[in-house]
């Protein structure tokens, strides 16, 4: 690791922790999905953690299965515990015909590749010990042509490329869904559910469906990943990733539709740049030209974790992990891979969990012109400013004290600087191109002790490591 970047990383953490003590934190109240964040994988496509069930796996051809298993969750399940999502998604592990879960054939056996009904109990108890929840996948339909249900009368309506499609009005295809998906929750203690293919099924039943899960339990979060005016917990809407692909693709594009679901108060939103049946988007960036998704990926994943709304995010895309939609996009994932990113979305995340405002506050856009994004999420108790320069230059927001406040500074949490108020009363935030910065609200302190302390305690540790390295290396040119 650079010096430079390691240094930045060690000052950002230890910065983040000391805010955590400099300003009073919103009490917690009833927790909504709107306080959750979704880290969406494919069992198959996670980490292998057993060899007992690997038969017919095939890890150089992306369409067969490649070994992930429930126990592989378990085994690197610290990279999930430290990005500080809140929520894991596993996909569809009923029995398949395809590693995706895409082409199930049962509604109660589980794949034999990702493991056991005790292996699986095992995954989600750990998961919940670190305050996770698991989300699993329930495909109301286009199921394998092989589904067990299929061989019923009246119950297929048509069947293509290998899939049958369920009769969602058929009163005994409704009562059959509705009878496994309970069964299912009822046997698992996940956190949530994801119905999916839900095109053909009415408001009425998918009401039903969600009705039934609450009935189990009314802590389990129901959402879709179509649209529906359905009771479902988020909403999902199918523009989402294109927006903010279109957005944060290149530089100094406009970003006046990033916002546009993003709301505070009202039912909240999904929120992603990419999922698993969208292209990456790293690919999208690197398919409109020669562009760098380094620079875009955590402007792109700010936005989605800190306006309103559910962060939803593909594995891998902290990792920029690249593929055009289907088995290129799903690659295994890579824990050889460099950090950076992920120690960002980590730092976020931290902060997000801790502050109710963050995940709830109010919501008022700033400035957005251009690829500049500038933005507040406020409560009595804390006052934040989230400002995303997708520009080619440098660039800057004035914001008058009556947004900021009288006898206020901002807090950088990443570059570690502070804003004061100048001649003119104003606090100018000028960032450098492709940047971000999150900015705590706080009362005037002229010497921010704190940050004093953090610096001082990265430079003793940055020179203890240096001695370190230039004692071995004399030991090694003295032997």
């Amino acid at each position: 690791m650079k010096c430079k970047k390691w240094i930045s990383t060690a000052a950002a953490s230890m910065l983040l922790a000391t805010s955590l003590f400099a300003t009073p934190m919103q009490a917690e109240e009833t927790r909504t999905i709107a306080d959750e964040s979704i880290y969406d994988v494919l069992v198959d496509r996670y980490f292998n953690g057993s060899g007992k069930n690997d038969e017919h796996v095939n890890t150089q051809d992306p369409t067969q299965f490649a070994g992930g298993d429930f126990i592989g969750l378990v085994s690197r399940g610290d990279h999930i515990v430290k990005l500080d999502y809140t929520i894991v998604s596993i996909g569809s592990i009923f029995a398949t015909e395809k590693y995706d879960g895409s082409m199930p054939i049962s509604y109660t056996a589980l794949e034999p590749h990702f493991g056991t009904a005790e292996e699986l109990t095992t995954a989600v108890d750990y998961f919940n010990d670190n305050d996770i929840k698991v989300m699993v996948d329930f495909p109301l339909s286009n199921v394998s042509a092989n589904h067990e249900w299929t061989k019923n009368a009246g119950w297929v309506t048509s069947t293509a490329n290998g899939q049958a499609q369920f009769d969602l009005a058929n009163p005994e295809v409704q009562a059959a869904l509705k009878t496994a998906l309970v069964e299912f929750v009822s046997a698992y203690d996940c956190g949530g559910v994801r119905l999916t293919n839900i095109d053909g099924a009415s408001e009425a039943f998918l009401n039903e469906l969600i009705a039934a899960v609450k009935a189990v339990d009314d802590t389990i979060y129901v959402i879709a990943n179509g649209e529906s005016t359905a009771n479902f917990d988020a909403d999902f809407h199918e523009d989402t990733h294109s927006l903010l692909k279109e957005a944060y693709k290149d530089v100094d594009l406009t970003a006046e539709h990033v916002t546009k679901y993003a709301t505070s108060g009202d039912k909240p939103s999904q929120l992603f740049i990419d999922s698993i049946w969208t292209n990456r988007f790293t690919y999208d960036v690197m398919e409109g030209g020669n562009k760098y998704p380094p620079n875009r990926l955590p402007l792109a994943l700010t936005a989605t974790l800190l306006m309103p709304g559910v962060a939803v995010t593909q594995y891998g895309t902290e990792i920029g992990m690249n593929g055009e939609v289907g088995p290129e996009s799903h690659q295994y994932y890579n824990f050889k891979t460099d950090e950076e990113l992920v120690d960002i979305v980590a730092n976020i995340q931290s902060l997000r969990n801790q502050s109710w405002t963050l995940r709830n506050g109010e919501f008022n856009i700033l400035k957005n012109e251009d690829g500049f994004l500038a933005f507040e999420r406020k409560s009595d108790e804390e006052h934040w400013i989230i400002v995303i320069n997708n520009t080619s230059v440098t660039n800057r927001v004035n914001l008058s004290a009556d947004v900021i406040g009288e006898d206020k500074e901002l807090r950088g949490m990443f570059e570690s600087d502070i804003i004061r108020v100048n001649k003119n009363g104003d606090y100018p935030i000028i960032l450098d191109r492709e940047m971000f910065e999150m900015y705590q609200v706080i009362d005037k302190t002229g010497i921010n002790i704190s940050y004093m302390i953090a610096l001082a305690g990265v430079w003793i540790l940055f020179t203890a490591f240096i001695i370190v390295i230039v004692k071995r290396g004399r030991k090694r040119q003295g032997s």
